[in-house]
């Protein structure tokens, strides 16, 4: 299967975008002040529950990225 120039383009920007995301989300997540994510310094099953959505997400994105990448390569090749 061929991947056209702007969704392959899309892939990659999807993944990186993620990536960018959830790495933000997670330190924000470490540094919760509120009380949500750490109670008496102990991790809360919402900190666990949102380190579990961070994780899967760096997964797809990552995956995701890798077929855009490849799009892009495979693009290349043949121009």
């Amino acid at each position: 299967m061929k991947l056209s120039r702007p969704v392959s383009w899309f892939l990659l920007a999807f993944g990186v975008w993620s990536w960018i995301i959830w790495i933000t989300f997670v330190k924000n997540l470490v540094e919760d002040a509120s009380g949500l994510a750490f109670e008496d310094g102990d991790p809360t099953a919402y900190f666990w529950v949102h380190l579990l959505l961070a994780i899967v997400s760096f997964l797809l994105g990552t995956a995701v990225g890798v077929i855009g990448l490849r799009g892009v390569r495979a693009l290349r090749r043949t121009s």
